[in-house]
């Protein structure tokens, strides 16, 4: 039974995941074009929407690529890891890149359930998400936390994983003997991106390249 729900997580969900990101985002585009936005509440509410999203945004990039990084360049990685003062930096950056997008995300929570206006516009799938990664940046800090060097490992094992999923040749015997904390990372991170299409996060799909030169944009508010 505990081979079969391996393969089952580790080897079926990421392609089922991945399925419904391409096939939902391709008919959500073509039929509802509009809704590729991030359906931003910043009008309702600006102050806290500030506080909220900068850190958020900050530190969910910096984890991001980290994340890529080691992927794409694992042997690179583990040559600056070979320094234990490089490692450390690179780890504490890390973790305080990750509270900082907790911080956020609470921060987001929180500005959602104060504001009535908010919470108007606030659909079921709205909070399916918070909830799911809340839940996903928890669980990447408490393996921060109990099982530190995590770039050198990552490098090594989940890596080779994703690589071979890449491939379309799952090797699950990189991960099945991983602590359940750094399972369920990885199993939340596959649910996270089949939710992805359905999700306000869809607009990252829709990369905004004129936002880097057009001219900036002035709005007023006129009261009658």
């Amino acid at each position: 039974m505990g081979n079969y729900l391996d393969y089952l997580l580790f080897a079926v969900l990421p392609y089922v995941a991945v399925f419904t990101l391409l096939m939902v985002s391709i008919q959500r585009y073509r039929s509802q074009a509009f809704t590729f936005s991030s359906l931003s509440s910043q009008f309702l509410e600006n102050k806290r929407h500030f506080w909220a999203m900068v850190p958020f945004h900050y530190g969910i990039l910096v984890v991001f690529v980290g994340h890529l990084i080691a992927f794409a360049t694992p042997r690179s990685l583990l040559l600056w890891n070979s320094h234990p003062l490089r490692v450390a930096i690179l780890e504490v950056s890390a973790l305080a890149c990750g509270i900082l997008t907790l911080i956020g995300l609470i921060a987001m929570v929180a500005r959602r359930s104060n504001n009535s206006k908010l919470r108007v516009v606030t659909t079921p799938v709205d909070i399916v998400l918070y909830v799911m990664l809340i839940l996903q940046v928890v669980l990447g800090i408490g393996v921060a936390v109990m099982y530190p060097w995590g770039s050198s490992w990552f490098a090594a094992s989940l890596t080779p994983y994703l690589r071979s999923l890449f491939i379309m040749s799952p090797d699950i015997s990189y991960v099945v003997n991983m602590p359940i904390m750094v399972k369920l990372h990885i199993i939340n991170a596959f649910l996270v991106v089949g939710l992805f299409p359905f999700t306000r996060l869809v607009h990252i799909l829709v990369v905004p390249n004129p936002y880097l030169w057009r001219k900036t944009q002035v709005v007023r508010w006129y009261r009658g």
